[in-house]
């Protein structure tokens, strides 16, 4: 099952959609909203796999919310506007539906959204025991397991891993391992510094702390930092 949510300013476009989500075996809904801010909303309390996405709407447009937030779901746009097609596909988007949407064509593009999913499940599994690798330490190999990895340290060609069971030094440049350690899990803060996200344990002014360590956070990074690691699990009265 895909789980689904529909964001659409226009109350009749919000109800074809959801009954045209009602007849498709495999999408479960899980929310309709009326503006990307009550999706985000949701997207805290559920797991969204695919979003139904209109373009112009208060608050926020479905075009701004696909470029400000990290890792969207797979989107769909349903607009009655073909001008942001190009845009749109720039953006990544699974499909785009021109209102009126027949089911026939709805169909077909949840049909292009199940296939990717399935390629996501599968690529994903795939790396279920994929949860460590090897780096050369001199003469020796060196075993290293993404979960014992605290915070890595690039200097030049050089990177220094520092983990729970002690400080690995190799010949490794630190954007392609940035690359290959997954953006679910880590997270660059620093042109020379990449943390581990389970194992911060604070943030003071423009420092992370783990365990006794503290790294800096660059300006640049800063703000995506916040957004990524704190926001996204803030315990606010407010909210």
């Amino acid at each position: 099952m895909i789980s689904c949510a529909i964001v659409d300013d226009e109350p009749l476009a919000r109800e074809g959609l959801a009954d045209y989500v009602k007849e498709v075996d495999f999408l479960k809904l899980t929310g309709v909203c009326e503006n990307p801010v009550e999706l985000m909303n949701l997207m805290d309390r559920e797991p969204v796999d695919l979003i139904f996405l209109d373009i112009q709407m208060p608050k926020m447009s479905g075009i701004d919310f696909l470029k400000i937030v990290q890792n969207p779901p797979m989107a769909i746009i349903t607009t009655a506007y073909p001008s942001y097609a190009l845009e749109g596909f720039q953006l990544n988007v699974m499909d785009y539906l021109l209102k009126p949407i027949t089911f026939e064509r709805f169909f077909k593009s949840a049909g292009k959204a199940r296939d990717y999913h399935k390629l996501l499940t599968k690529s994903a599994a795939s790396k279920v025991e994929e949860d460590y690798f090897f780096i050369k330490c001199g003469s020796k190999y060196e075993k290293i397991f993404f979960d014992d990895i605290l915070y890595i340290e690039g200097l030049q060609n050089y990177v220094t891993i520092n983990t729970r069971k002690g400080k690995y030094i190799t010949l490794l440049n630190l954007k392609h391992l940035e690359q290959n350690l997954g953006s679910r899990h880590f997270i660059r803060v620093h042109k020379s510094f990449i943390v581990s996200i389970g194992k911060i344990e604070g943030i003071d002014g423009n420092e992370i702390f783990i365990q006794p360590h503290r790294i800096p956070i660059s300006r640049n990074y800063r703000e995506q930092v916040i957004e990524q690691v704190v926001n996204r699990r803030l315990m606010d009265k407010n909210r």
